[in-house]
């Protein structure tokens, strides 16, 4: 089973800022969050966990991992999507839906491209189901990541904004894939 998890709040997600590679840590709603997750999560069964290394992720892990204690690996293919030119705009100063259409496949300055960031977050659950085919794994990443991961196990990429479709998941809500 593999399971995903969103990190904690951020005071950029209150603001409704775009927050990609930018390390902002977790706010106290956040760690609240993250202590909640963790009890949630604690009579599931978990192998390992694998997170990204952005700090709201790192520590919404390491508050899960209180009541899980395995192993912690940090993956770089799962940070957040590169936003580029966009890092810290309000989703309403662009076009936010755009970025997030599949299909439009925008090319940026130096924000990624949507199809080569699915092409790593796919890359990445590759390698996790070959190496641990037998293992619970729970990924503790960001709300873009959890778009292609979706769209990877569902095998299908809707129209039209990704985020509009509803894959996103909220801050420390947890969904699980087989």
């Amino acid at each position: 089973m593999i399971y995903i998890t969103r990190h904690g709040q951020t005071n950029w997600n209150v603001l409704k800022k775009v927050m990609g590679r930018c390390n902002e840590p977790l706010n106290e709603t956040g760690k609240k969050e993250a202590q909640e997750v963790s009890e949630k999560l604690k009579d599931t069964h978990i192998d390992l966990i694998i997170a990204s290394p952005l700090d709201r992720a790192k520590q919404t892990a390491l508050e899960i991992n209180k009541n899980k204690n395995v192993d912690i690996i940090y993956d770089d293919r799962i940070i957040e999507r590169d936003f580029g030119e966009f890092e810290g705009l309000e989703t309403k100063n662009f076009d936010f839906n755009g970025y997030w259409d599949y299909y439009k496949n925008e090319k940026y300055q130096r924000a990624e491209n949507i199809k080569d960031f699915f092409e790593r977050v796919y890359s990445f659950l590759d390698d996790i189901k070959e190496k641990y085919p037998d293992k619970d794994i729970l990924i503790v990443a960001h709300g873009g990541i959890s778009i292609p991961v979706d769209c990877y196990f569902t095998k299908k990429i809707p129209t039209g904004s990704l985020v509009e479709a509803g894959l996103v998941l909220g801050n420390c809500k947890v969904k699980s894939y087989k």
